[in-house]
């Protein structure tokens, strides 16, 4: 069974991946169901015509052969039996007239005719008896005057059997007031021979036909479909970073003005990513540029107004306020400064990690215990942290990724209670934060990783836009990932997606090993 499955998944994937294929055996199938109904009907033209020509002729013929051995029964004046017989066997030969090898026809002739169930006698020009003449023929000509035919088969002298056409007729011996019954059988040996030359003629020409048309089919198909191909590897390597590639362009018909438009769209394309990769170029050296810059004055500044802050008891309360809110935001600004100074060492590729066996279950376990759930009142409910889930990570990173995806929970989701829960498997593990509150709309759980980006401005508490970022590069760092699931009005669940090792093929883990509540 399973070496009749390949030829045919073999088969499945060419018909599936390959237009020419399909194009080639679709022209051919249609094609051979064209000729064959065509090869069909003329096969049945021919045969009727031939049966029909021959069918005629023999009929006029065997009239004639039924009014001759009418005269010569008139003209018989013998009323004794014996030599009656005598006389009708004459009859048959001298009808019959030459050789048995020579003649084109048999005679069967059948009497007298008499009520009863006894056969009557039979005188033939062969050996034929009355199992060749058809059964409602002879009724026919039994019950009726006139002329009636059959087609039905006769045997030979060879032993075949061929196609015949049975003419009988009722004859009266007026000498002894009896009827009798004559048959002309025809042979159609010389019809059948050559409609069986008709129909392998036929065979042969039709796939003569269909080689040739699926031969004229692969070639126009290759004309169309090798520009194409064309293009889909262009296309492709154009996709892998080779944005120098074009088409060749011949002529002036539609394929070369396709490959003309698909160069100046190649072109196009190539423009507009060389100046999107120079502006993020730019904005990446800026951004590492001002982070590192404002760096050594912000330091300095931070150091005075620690002093202040220190200091504020000795203030007017005025002052002292305004002490407090300068180091408040100088906070945040240090917050902002690191985050930016992470991000240009992601972009860099300077990141590094400090590795190490960390259990995810016991992150999950100290997470709920995180003092900023208890200051927005909100409980932690753990699941599937009883047993250890071992990864190799680096755990400031991981704690990082954690603290963001609770203080987003706490701060957004206007939530009474979240979840976390750890899964696992031979391959990875999962940590997830689920809140039940107000959700996110449309594609804002897509969003939500995008740098400075922030669902509702209107109502969000402070934050830079930047923490989901960050913690989605530290996913992947670990050959991870952080992925966001949302429903309005139902909640949001962060998963975030390490492997038991870190990956170093490039790849990622992006399954999580727990059931997604709000996929």
């Amino acid at each position: 069974m399973a070496s009749l499955k390949t030829p045919w998944r073999s088969l499945t994937r060419l018909w599936r991946r390959s237009i020419r294929a399909r194009v080639v055996t679709s022209t051919v199938v249609l094609s051979a169901l064209v000729i064959g109904l065509t090869g069909w009907a003329l096969l049945d033209q021919v045969a009727n015509g031939l049966a029909t020509s021959r069918r005629e002729a023999v009929v006029a013929e065997a009239r004639a052969g039924f009014e001759q051995a009418q005269a010569q029964l008139d003209a018989s004046v013998e009323s004794e039996p014996s030599a009656q017989s005598q006389t009708l066997t004459q009859m048959v030969d001298s009808l019959t007239g030459a050789s048995a090898g020579q003649r084109t026809h048999e005679l069967v002739l059948e009497g007298p005719l008499a009520s009863g169930d006894a056969a009557p006698p039979l005188r033939s020009s062969s050996v034929l008896d009355t199992q060749t003449i058809p059964a409602d023929l002879r009724r026919r000509v039994e019950d009726r005057s006139g002329v009636f035919w059959r087609f039905s088969r006769m045997p030979t002298t060879t032993g075949d059997d061929v196609p015949a056409v049975v003419v009988g007729s009722r004859l009266t011996a007026p000498g002894a007031g009896q009827t009798y019954a004559m048959y002309y059988l025809y042979s159609l040996r010389d019809q059948e021979q050559a409609l069986a030359l008709v129909r392998r003629a036929l065979l042969v020409g039709g796939l003569a036909m269909i080689l040739m048309v699926g031969g004229v089919a692969w070639i126009v198909s290759r004309q169309v479909l090798n520009p194409v191909r064309l293009a889909r590897r262009i296309a492709e390597r154009f996709a892998s970073g080779s944005l120098e590639q074009r088409m060749h362009v011949r002529g002036e018909d539609d394929i070369a003005r396709l490959s003309t438009s698909f160069n100046q769209m190649a072109a196009s394309l190539q423009s507009q990513i060389r100046r999107l990769e120079n502006l993020s170029r730019l904005q990446q050296r800026f951004v590492s540029d001002v982070s590192h810059e404002l760096r050594t004055p912000l330091t300095t500044v931070q150091m005075a107004s620690e002093l202040l802050y220190e200091s504020r008891a000795k203030f007017d309360p005025g002052t002292a306020r305004s002490a407090e809110l300068l180091k408040r935001e100088l906070d945040r600004f240090q917050d902002l400064l690191s985050d930016l100074l992470d991000l240009s060492r992601f972009d860099a590729g300077a990141a590094r990690l400090e590795l190490a066996q960390v259990d995810l279950a016991a992150v999950a376990r100290a997470a709920a215990q995180d003092p900023v759930l208890a200051r927005h009142g909100i409980r932690a409910r753990v699941r599937g942290a009883n047993r250890p889930a071992l990864v190799e990570a680096d755990i400031r990173r991981v704690d990082r990724i954690v603290r963001n995806l609770l203080s987003n929970a706490a701060k957004y989701s206007q939530a009474a209670e979240i979840e976390i829960e750890i899964g696992q498997d031979e391959r990875r593990v999962s940590l997830v934060v689920r809140d039940f509150g107000v959700g996110l709309r449309g594609d804002e759980n897509l969003r939500v990783f995008d740098r400075f980006w922030r669902a509702d401005p209107a109502r969000t508490q402070g934050g830079t836009g930047l923490g989901l970022p960050i913690s989605r590069e530290d996913a992947a760092l670990h050959g991870g990932s952080l992925q966001a699931w949302s429903r309005a009005g139902a909640g949001t669940e962060f998963v975030l997606t390490l492997p038991r090792e870190v990956r170093r093929d490039g790849g990622h883990e992006t399954a999580p090993a727990v059931r997604v509540v709000f996929a």
